[in-house]
């Protein structure tokens, strides 16, 4: 049966030469080309959204055909030339388009804030007396009755920029040194340069820096820069851009005990003064530090999933967070313990948080998306294209209604990825008690 597992599978790449699929790449990009150009020519999308959504779906579907057959065919320089080309004019046809989030008007308000001479983390854009700091095209940025969530080397990046199509295009190149980044790694891993189209090609990506100027691409980047010193054995340097990617966004802290298990106790050191040295010119606001962080890990809930169900458990939000918590930590010791490769732990963990988080708005799912460079699983790739999906309650925001997530909506979003996993770990464990091939299981979990 093994064997006639493989024949199928070596059949067919003989029926499908590599130039066969190479043109059929151009196509995709032709077809992904044209649905970005329709996103691109609405003034409002968020008036616009439920072709919006429909359209990024069928994207979604043209992106995870492109990622199966670059795993599954030879390809050459020419499909290679296609990938990148391609991921660069999606985002140049993009960089117009109206944004469906409003995240860039606080990196706006909050650069403003600091060109002001304030303190991003006492001040916050309800406070008496700031109208005058407001942009007049959006005077409502996102948390306006809290400081500043974001971490220090964000901040500085937001005091550099004043207008919002700058920091889209900041984001773009940040993102786009994010694909540089990953075929280096590829290229250390041996591995093909034309997996990057997973992450160069994910319409989640594409929507969520091109489009929305989120500066997530700011911490990817940098976590990317960390391992890739990490597995050329540079472990000075991995610290140092770990700290960068955790001074840009907080998450980079769940890889912490991963490279902890290889570097030198001396090298946390490093890591310890970048995060102090960056937090000094903000310790002005003292004990309300992390005031922001703080009240948006206790206010924010959004397009959650298996959190919801922990909630109902345990009776109350204290105590989901709490066995959410207890979640996480037992997986980053369980694969620290049994030394998992960093970009494996990456994927795992970066994916996993958002499942038992209290919110995981779309381009949080872009955290997770260069790995699957490296292990493309079918499930979250899956993931990354519903995730749009968590766009809906802008619908009936827009009909006048509460800005909520229905059942449906989040039962179409993660019923089909939860589906995936269950059986991705039933398949596993049967090939461990049966003679089920190996490679079934390999090709019923990975594209």
């Amino acid at each position: 049966m093994k064997e006639l597992w493989r024949g199928s599978i070596e059949g067919l790449k003989t029926r499908w030469p590599s130039g066969m699929v190479t043109l059929g790449l151009a196509a995709l990009a032709v077809g992904l080309t044209s649905i970005f150009r329709w996103v691109a020519r609405q003034q409002d999308v968020n008036a616009h959204m439920p072709e919006f959504i429909g359209l990024l779906l069928l994207a979604g579907i043209f992106y995870v055909i492109g990622v199966f057959w670059v795993e599954r065919f030879p390809l050459g320089a020419t499909a290679l030339l296609i990938i990148l080309a391609s991921a660069v004019f999606f985002r140049v046809v993009l960089l117009p388009a109206s944004t469906p989030s409003d995240d860039v008007y606080r990196y706006q308000w909050d650069g403003r804030v600091q060109r002001a001479h304030l303190n991003p983390y006492v001040v916050f854009p309800n406070a008496e007396g700031l109208e005058w700091l407001q942009n007049p095209e959006h005077p409502e940025p996102p948390g306006e009755e809290t400081p500043t969530m974001y971490p220090p080397l964000a901040e500085f990046a937001y005091r550099l920029i004043e207008t919002v199509p700058g920091y889209k295009r900041v984001s773009t190149i940040l993102d786009l040194a994010s694909a540089g980044l990953l075929m280096l790694l590829l290229a250390a891993m041996k591995q093909p340069l034309h997996r990057v189209l997973a992450y160069a090609w994910n319409p989640a990506v594409l929507t969520s820096f091109a489009m929305s100027g989120h500066f997530d691409s700011l911490a990817i980047v940098t976590l990317l820069t960390a391992l890739f010193f990490l597995v050329t054995n540079r472990p000075a340097l991995s610290m140092a851009a770990l700290a960068l990617s955790f001074l840009s966004k907080f998450f980079p802290v769940l890889l912490l005990l991963t490279f902890l298990k290889r570097v030198r106790l001396a090298h946390v050191g490093i890591f310890v003064a970048l995060v102090f040295a960056c937090y000094v010119p903000f310790l002005g606001a003292g004990g309300h530090l992390f005031d922001g962080a703080g009240n948006y890990a206790r206010d924010w809930v959004n397009n959650s999933s298996l959190f919801s169900l922990l909630q109902f458990v345990a009776g109350s939000r204290a105590g989901a967070e709490l066995v959410a918590g207890l979640i996480v930590i037992a997986t980053m010791g369980y694969l620290a313990k049994n030394r998992a490769t960093p970009l494996w732990s990456s994927l795992v963990l970066t994916g996993g948080v958002l499942l038992v988080s209290p919110t995981a708005y779309p381009w949080y799912f872009t955290w997770s998306i260069p790995f699957l460079c490296f292990y493309p699983s079918a499930a979250w790739l899956l993931m990354t294209v519903t995730s749009v999906l968590a766009y809906t309650p802008a619908i009936t925001y827009g009909a006048g209604e509460p800005l909520r997530n229905s059942l449906l909506m989040l039962s179409l979003e993660y019923g089909p990825v939860y589906l995936w996993l269950v059986y991705y770990c039933w398949a596993a464990r049967r090939s461990k008690l049966s003679t089920v091939p190996q490679a079934v299981v390999k090709y019923s979990v990975f594209l």
